[in-house]
């Protein structure tokens, strides 16, 4: 079940959120997995946001589908053109269905828990040899931000063994420090894994 206190605070700054800049390190890794994942592919923005990564997956020639808890975020996605649904991590069910799976600082909202489990689906919902790019917040623990998003940090070990139990093969790691909604920097990892 999605966190209301989070969904309430994207509903109320989309706005915002469209103006915030990716890092360096994000833009060069997200271009790196379109450039991975097959011509033509079938990709999975999984919380997506308004749609922005969307639009440059298509650009890059793939097919995309969004899901977002947020409506607001996936009425924005749909005026730009993505194909995007409202949904949870929990409507991850297919099997064997995408080609890439793209989840950026998505999957921090869900309670650590619950991690192992969504992490299972993706790989479930991935064709064989599929890709994976991961972005999370490192940390530890869970708690709210300065604007009441509710996050789960993990170390880098704890998500590299943690995508490992899940059958993925890490293909790429790379860390970095950025600024986000809250105004706050904090240190990231982003990764590319092969289901």
């Amino acid at each position: 079940m999605p966190d209301q206190k989070t969904i309430d605070v994207y509903t109320a700054r989309v706005k915002q959120y469209l103006d915030i800049p990716l890092p360096a390190e994000q833009i060069e890794v997200r271009q790196a997995f379109a450039e991975t994942v097959v011509p033509d592919g079938y990709v999975l923005d999984l919380g997506s946001g308004p749609g922005s990564d969307s639009l440059f997956l298509m650009r890059q020639g793939l097919r995309v589908k969004a899901i977002d808890a947020t409506d607001a975020f996936v009425q924005k996605a749909r005026e730009n053109g993505v194909d995007a649904h409202l949904g949870t991590f929990d409507d991850v069910v297919e099997v064997a269905q995408y080609d890439g799976v793209y989840a950026s600082f998505s999957l921090l909202h869900a309670p650590r828990e619950d991690f192992a489990k969504h992490l299972h689906a993706i790989h479930r919902a991935l064709k064989p040899n599929g890709v994976l790019f991961l972005g999370m917040k490192l940390g530890t623990g869970e708690h709210r931000d300065e604007i009441e998003r509710y996050y789960t940090y993990y170390t880098q070990p704890e998500i590299e063994d943690a995508l490992a139990d899940a059958g993925f093969k890490i293909a790429s790691v790379k860390t970095g420090m950025g600024k986000g909604l809250a105004g706050s920097y904090d240190g990231f990892i982003l990764v590319i894994a092969h289901g």
